[in-house]
This record gives structure tokens, C-alpha cells and sequence, in this order.
């Protein structure tokens, strides 16, 4: 083992604070990628409409160069004034506490979004590696993780759950279940289909019933993802945990925007969160729900 890694596997501060800052890293990605994607498929879909429906058409000149536009290219610069975010003003949590949360040349000021999801992810990385240490299930659990992060958000935003996030993770968990990384295969590939196929099912049955969508299928998605982590057993954990607390928080949400209670809200936020959590400390939950039925 190089000795890197060795001294990762032995110092556990030092691993700790390898992923914290990595998080911190990772979550300032992210946060390119919670802005980008959502504009990213929308153009997608208006670029795909306008070449099957009106193929003669030229694209808006808005929409014309559209093809540069990704993850990666053009770089992040200011929406008001457009001036480029240089690497010094990239720095994660620090830049954004130098600069007050505002521009540096035109003093728009900065979402505080952006340092909150860099530390979201930098503390989320450290309650994985303090869970399950320097192993390759850490790993997996860390990829998980911040893709749920940025689903979450953009869910927020949006509602929205990209299938670009959440296939490719479904796969990986169903891979990762080929060596028992989390779970058996079988227990993989079961979970993977009642958590769809549960929603699925809601979806339809609550629709027959009242005429109305009550959820969207990225949400059917995100649930066999996590499925496929978990395994079938803890799936009743993710739903009543994400059942329980999307009640509470949808309710005061809605309450504080004075918003009628049969306004939408996303539901993936909440799958995440319990998802993540059942990843991490699913038997322990169990065991205190049981305790407390059963008391």
C-alpha cells in the first residue's frame, strides 16, 4: 500500500480532514453543477423540439451558441456585470467570506447558497469517513452522498431530478452490490425494483383517484437508486422517514409563504436526506422505531 494511503487507512484525523476539504472541493463543483444542468437540459429539450416540429427553423440567436455552453465552458463569471471569477475568488467558504458575499468588481452580492452547499459537502464527507473509515465502501457512500446533494438542490430549484445524475448512480449501486459493498446483489436489484415500482404504483393509484399527479418520475427514479444502496429491507425506513419529515417541512414551508397546502412541493429533497441517512445508520433507526412501537 503506498504510503499515502497507508497513513490515510491509520490517521484518522488526517483521513477526516482529507475529506473535509475534499468536500469542500467536491461541493463547489457541485454547485456549478445544481446552476448548470437544469439550463443545460432545458436548452436540450428546446434544441430537440425545434429540429422534430420545426426542422427548417433556425434556432433563437439566443439558443445559437448554446453548444459551448456545459459544466465546464464558459468559465463562472458575475450574472450582472459578467466579469470572470478568477481561481482566487473560487477559493471554497473563504472566498465568499473575503468578499463579503458580493462581486468584487460591481458588488452584486453572492448567494449564500454557494458556501452553504460547499460546507453541506465538506461535513457530510466527514460523517461518511467517520462511518465506515478509509474502505472502498467509503468511497461509494461519498459518491452517493453528493449526488444526493445536488439533486436535493436542484429539486429545490426546479423540480427536477436529472436522469443524468440519478441513472449512472443507480447502475454503480447495482455494480457495487456484485461484491457485497453495501448489500447482496439480490437484495440490490430488489430494492431497486420495489423502490420504482412503490411509487410507481402510489403514483398511479393517487392519480386514478383524484385526477392529479401527485409526484413526478425522477422521484420513482431517485427511490430505485437508493434502493439499490440499501436493499429492499430498509426501503420502509427511506418512505416513512421521508414521508414523515416532507409532511413537517412542506407544511411549515408552505404556511410561512402563505401558500395553499395543495401547492406542489419537490419530494426528492426528503428521499435524499432519509436515503442518506439509512445508508449511514439504517439498522440503528430501525431498531429505535421498533423500540418505540413496541414501548
Amino acid at each position: 500500500m503506498p504510503a499515502i494511503f497507508q497513513l490515510l487507512a491509520d490517521n484518522s484525523a488526517f483521513f477526516l480532514s482529507v475529506l473535509f476539504v475534499l468536500g469542500l472541493l467536491v461541493g463547489s463543483f457541485l454547485n456549478v453543477v445544481i446552476h448548470r444542468l437544469p439550463i443545460m437540459l432545458e436548452q436540450g429539450w428546446q434544441r430537440e423540439f425545434q429540429q422534430y416540429f420545426n426542422p427548417e427553423e433556425s434556432l433563437p440567436p439566443s439558443q445559437q451558441d448554446e453548444e459551448t455552453y456545459n459544466i465546464v465552458t464558459p468559465r463562472s463569471r458575475c450574472p450582472k456585470c459578467h466579469t470572470e471569477i478568477t481561481a482566487l475568488q473560487n477559493i471554497p467558504i473563504i472566498s465568499w467570506l473575503l468578499l463579503r458575499g458580493k462581486c468584487k468588481q460591481c458588488q452584486n452580492p453572492i448567494s449564500i447558497r454557494y458556501p452553504i452547499v460547499e460546507l453541506i459537502t465538506g461535513l457530510v464527507s466527514i460523517a461518511v469517513g467517520w462511518h465506515f473509515g478509509f474502505t472502498a465502501a467509503c468511497g461509494l457512500a461519498l459518491i452517493f452522498s453528493w449526488c444526493m446533494i445536488a439533486l436535493t438542490a436542484i429539486d429545490i430549484d426546479k423540480m427536477l431530478l436529472p436522469d443524468q445524475i440519478c441513472l449512472p448512480l443507480l447502475w454503480l449501486g447495482l455494480l457495487a452490490s456484485i461484491n457485497g459493498v453495501f448489500i447482496n446483489s439480490t437484495d440490490a436489484l430488489i430494492g431497486a425494483a420495489i423502490g420504482y415500482m412503490s411509487l410507481w404504483s402510489l403514483y398511479w393509484a393517487f392519480k386514478l383517484l383524484t385526477g392529479k399527479e401527485g409526484m413526478g418520475y425522477g422521484d420513482f427514479k431517485l427511490l430505485a437508486t437508493i434502493g439499490a444502496f440499501v436493499g429492499w429491507q430498509q426501503l420502509p425506513i427511506v418512505i416513512i422517514l421521508s414521508s414523515f419529515v416532507g409532511a413537517i417541512i412542506g407544511i411549515i414551508h408552505l404556511k410561512l409563504q402563505g401558500k395553499d397546502q395543495s401547492q406542489p412541493i419537490p419530494f426528492g429533497p426528503y428521499l435524499a436526506i432519509a436515503g442518506w441517512l439509512t445508508l449511514l445508520h439504517g439498522q440503528w433507526i430501525a431498531d429505535q422505531y421498533w423500540q418505540w412501537m413496541l414501548a
